[in-house]
């Protein structure tokens, strides 16, 4: 029976009554806790994910405003992934060939973080606009040389983006529509900002490729939507946009990059091969999507049995990486320092600082040479390649890597 506090679903607005998977209450991922606040307490919220029974589209409620997550000592910088790096750079040379852009081309980013990506168009001589909600991490865009506008992005800011900057040749949106608690308010934005032969493309992890590979980390509270073509065609037909090609791509465990257009545009073979892919795999369907939750509980099992007979055998295990989906995978197998003695990153804004909920110790890299652990979990195992070349010299003392999803591997 529904109720008043039946949540409704973002896209359609549907009840939603279907559980896709419940991961219990956890706090903000990207919340790392300062030694100052150590004995304060962490804020937990409910990690239940819903799927749509009529449009599909899986979700969490929103527990907490996009203030709150993005704010400004958001400790998220893209620049401390060099894969990501050259993802980057590789898209802007592609788009570039793509849509033949030139140096009248105006490039606007949403969600463009330290200025990543829109550096190799400045690079190029393009003018280029970021939006950015995250002030610290923007001003370091800013001193970078890439113009950034500290906002959330939307209706209203893009009528201005439009009156101040003119129209957009390309809108790039990476890993951004999944964070937005608001999908109309926010693709409606990008039907106003685009120039009317523009294109806009949209970088997000293909929920198909989640539930193949029980990628389940990748789901936390500033993730609001887990997102498929299915899904996400009619919310942008709502506004008058297209998908008009598609490519997949092998980044964050499996994405898809949309390049959208304004209605009159047909769609390509590649979108029409993958709304087949997807229905073939059942994405049209309840039943797809409902016993997820059984592949996610076996993971924590043999991840906590594999910590738990090392540390009975005095085998040391530390982390490697403090990204959100770490945090998600800790909290829900009830992993802390007493079974993870720390975890390292590159990013020294998180030196010194503690995982929300789990409390584990974040370090700096050179601190697996100084501590000679038997095991290196990686957190970020989208990564796990870079990861294994830059920790090569655990191998001198016989040390090995460890990764959980899809399933324990140890090598």
């Amino acid at each position: 029976m529904m109720d008043s506090t039946t949540p409704h679903c973002r896209a359609c607005d549907a009840p939603l009554v279907t559980t896709f998977v419940d991961l219990g209450v956890q706090p903000l991922s990207n919340s790392y806790v300062s030694l100052e606040r150590k004995r304060e307490p962490d804020i937990f919220y409910p990690l239940h994910v819903y799927v749509c029974d009529r449009c599909f589209l899986v979700q969490l409620e929103s527990f907490e405003s996009r203030e709150a997550i993005f704010s400004a000592d958001y400790a998220y910088y893209s620049s401390f992934a060099d894969s990501w790096i050259a993802h980057a750079k590789a898209y802007v040379a592609h788009a570039t060939q793509k849509l033949g852009l030139t140096r009248a081309s105006r490039i606007v980013e949403i969600a463009s973080n330290d200025g990543y990506l829109l550096r190799w168009f400045v690079e190029r001589g393009m003018p280029v606009m970021g939006i950015e909600p995250a002030a610290g991490v923007a001003a370091v865009a800013v001193a970078a040389g890439v113009p950034t506008r500290v906002e959330f992005f939307g209706v209203d800011s893009a009528r201005r983006l439009r009156a101040e900057f003119g129209p957009a040749d390309l809108m790039a949106a990476n890993n951004v529509l999944a964070h937005v608690p608001d999908l109309h308010d926010f693709v409606g934005g990008f039907a106003i900002a685009l120039a009317e032969t523009g294109t806009a493309t949209f970088e997000f992890p293909h929920v198909m490729r989640l539930i193949e590979d029980a990628e389940f980390d990748t789901i936390y509270h500033e993730h609001f939507s887990y997102i498929s073509l299915l899904a996400i065609e009619p919310v942008f037909a709502k506004h008058g946009l297209v998908v008009h090609d598609l490519e997949e791509l092998p980044t964050h465990g499996g994405s898809l990059r949309l390049w959208v257009r304004h209605a009159g545009v047909e769609p390509t073979p590649a979108v029409l091969a993958m709304r087949e892919r997807e229905r073939a795999a059942g994405l049209g369907t309840r039943e797809s999507y409902t016993k997820f939750g059984e592949r996610v509980a076996k993971i924590k099992r043999d991840t906590l049995r594999f910590l738990i007979d090392a540390a009975e055998r005095g085998e040391r295990v530390v982390g490697y990486g403090a990204p959100a989906k770490g945090n998600t995978f800790l909290n829900y197998c009830g992993v802390g320092p007493d079974l993870l003695a720390f975890t390292c990153d590159r990013n020294p804004q998180k030196h010194g600082k503690l995982l929300p909920g789990s409390r584990i110790p974040i370090m700096p890299p050179e601190a697996i040479d100084a501590e000679r652990p038997a095991f290196v979990l990686i957190l970020p195992w989208n990564i796990e390649a870079e990861v294994t070349e830059q920790l090569k010299s655990i191998r001198t003392w016989g040390g090995r890597f460890v990764v959980a999803i899809p399933h324990l591997r140890i090598s």
